[in-house]
């Protein structure tokens, strides 16, 4: 009785497992049924891989372009310092032109004009004549307003001025740089005439002014004017 109950439990316990071991297999099974990718999913997913590599290839010829763009960028930029360089030397020159053109170094040839100054003609009887004839601020206030007004070069009577020109009154002439001068005065400045006659020519203005003070005052327009350099510089 003891054999047979042994072989009856034994019996049943082998029956649990197989019918386990069956179910676990089935379960299984049926799982990887369910998970089991079909030739469209397949499909599908190698396009996508496909697309992707695509992209990828597209994505380094990209960076390629974009690279060579930044160089033409860097080249561009150096050149355009180069120019900027070159625009900088080319200002210099400018410059040490115009300032050898007010010290007299370079001869200046040009458009103009020129502003010529008289004594009043007639002196009303018991007026003082000084106040009828032209004085060095009447010259200074001509050559300035031209100078202000853009003139390269300015001459008194044929004599150029440079930066350390002087003029003052010596009796009835005008001292320019140590050589007299009487009276007219011949102002000539080279520059723009349409810019240089009408900065003379305002209400108000220089050529106004110097009427007031009984100045005869005579402006004209030069197609051009020619002033040789200094011989030497005024100390």
């Amino acid at each position: 009785m003891k054999v047979k109950g042994k072989h009856v439990i034994l019996s049943f316990v082998c029956l649990v497992l197989g019918f386990m071991i069956s179910f676990s297999y089935q379960f299984t099974k049926d799982q990887l049924s369910n998970h089991k990718v079909t030739d469209q999913q397949w499909k599908q997913e190698n396009v996508i891989r496909t697309q992707l590599n695509e992209q990828n290839e597209k994505n380094l010829v990209l960076q390629q372009e974009l690279v060579e763009k930044q160089e033409k960028i860097r080249k561009i930029e150096e050149a355009l310092a180069n120019e900027e360089q070159e625009q900088i030397y080319y200002n210099l020159v400018e410059d040490v032109e115009k300032y050898r053109m007010v010290t007299g170094e370079i001869k200046v040839k040009g458009p103009g004009t020129t502003v010529t100054l008289e004594d009043a003609s007639y002196v009303p009887s018991g007026q003082d004549v000084n106040n009828y004839l032209v004085h060095e601020n009447h010259l200074f206030k001509v050559i300035n307003e031209l100078y202000i007004s853009g003139a390269q070069a300015v001459s008194v009577n044929g004599k150029r001025l440079s930066h350390s020109s002087y003029i003052f009154c010596n009796g009835p002439v005008v001292t320019i740089d140590g050589s007299p001068y009487p009276a007219p005065f011949v102002i000539s400045a080279i520059g723009d005439p349409n810019v240089l006659i009408p900065a003379l020519n305002i209400n108000g203005g220089i050529v106004d002014q110097l009427l007031q003070d009984n100045i005869v005052v005579k402006v004209e327009n030069k197609a051009e004017i020619t002033m040789e350099p200094l011989l030497g510089t005024n100390e």
